[in-house]
């Protein structure tokens, strides 16, 4: 697997941290937050599943700006190589 040279800005690491810890955030919002995460200091990349649900998000009208920031992230620090 490539390594991934980008990693999630210290606004949205932050921001993913508090939905981590917030009862309240959804289940995508913490996956998706897990995910920025894992990113935030590593070279780690998003996986192909992360990838479709990042997407979906993005794509919905029912997420909120929070939700769709760190989709966008994710979708961000994708595998360029699988598209193709």
């Amino acid at each position: 697997m490539p390594k991934n040279t980008k990693q999630t800005s210290t606004f949205v690491a932050s921001l993913a941290s508090k939905i981590l810890r917030d009862d309240s955030s959804s289940a995508i919002q913490k996956e998706l937050a897990g995910s920025a995460m894992a990113q935030a200091s590593t070279g780690k990349q998003t996986g192909a599943d992360m990838e479709t649900k990042a997407s979906q998000v993005l794509d919905s009208n029912k997420y909120n700006a929070t939700t769709k920031t760190l989709a966008a992230t994710v979708l961000a620090q994708s595998n360029k190589e699988r598209g193709k």
